[in-house]
């Protein structure tokens, strides 16, 4: 069955381990800058680049559903939770790209970080067939590749016309201009252990649930 073409959609990945508002404020803030009408979440469950999660899959997709409960703009796909495999991005997108029809508009975000490291993804040169890239600033991060040939690709791909994302279903590149949130879940996890989150980094729902389940504590 597919879709008649909506609104321009994204995808956002992470392993959401914990979820908090460096992951929630940028997307809002790129939302807003081109039109998005939906961004669906997708939970990693085995993610190829980075150690596997503390918080367990289902812990994880609790602490998703608790941060976005009250917000319209998001939605959670659990497909990649449900594998026992590697996630990859370019599966993901071609299995969804099926569903949805050759016609709708849609986008992955990444932050600048992974844009600058995208040529190490698998199946990288399938990724604007199937979707634009949406580029979050990132607090440290150069704005350009120091590779000509992946520069060239980028100046090849880019667009300053949220427009352009809505009117096409794939291709282009468009580096947002969003809040530069610096706060890692790395760090939350460690100030949890240690007893010194500062709680206004996490949605409140999400914090009772990590304190519920006594989570992040060695």
């Amino acid at each position: 069955m597919t879709f008649k073409p909506k609104g321009l959609q994204a995808l956002f990945g992470g392993t959401f381990d914990p979820i908090h508002y460096g992951h929630l404020r940028p997307v809002e803030a790129l939302a807003k800058q081109v039109g998005l009408e939906k961004v669906i979440l997708l939970p990693n469950h085995v993610p190829p680049h980075r150690p596997q999660p503390e918080a367990s899959p289902a812990q994880r997709l609790e602490m998703v559903r608790l941060a976005i409960q009250d917000n319209p703009l998001f939605t959670i796909d659990t497909r990649e939770l449900e594998r026992n495999s590697p996630s990859y991005t370019i599966e993901t997108l071609t299995t969804l790209r099926k569903e949805m029809g050759s016609e709708q508009p849609l986008a992955f975000i990444i932050g600048q970080d992974s844009l600058l490291s995208i040529n190490t993804w698998h199946g990288w040169e399938q990724l604007l067939n199937n979707c634009h890239l949406l580029v979050c600033s990132r607090p440290g991060y150069a704005t350009n590749f120091s590779d000509p040939q992946m520069q060239a690709w980028l100046a090849e791909h880019k667009t300053d016309d949220p427009n352009q994302l809505s009117h096409t279903p794939s291709g282009y590149i468009f580096l947002g201009d969003t809040p530069l949130v610096d706060i890692s879940a790395t760090e939350i996890r460690k100030n949890l252990n240690s007893g010194q989150l500062n709680s206004n980094l996490i949605p409140p729902a999400v914090m009772s649930y990590i304190q519920q389940q006594q989570l992040y504590h060695s």
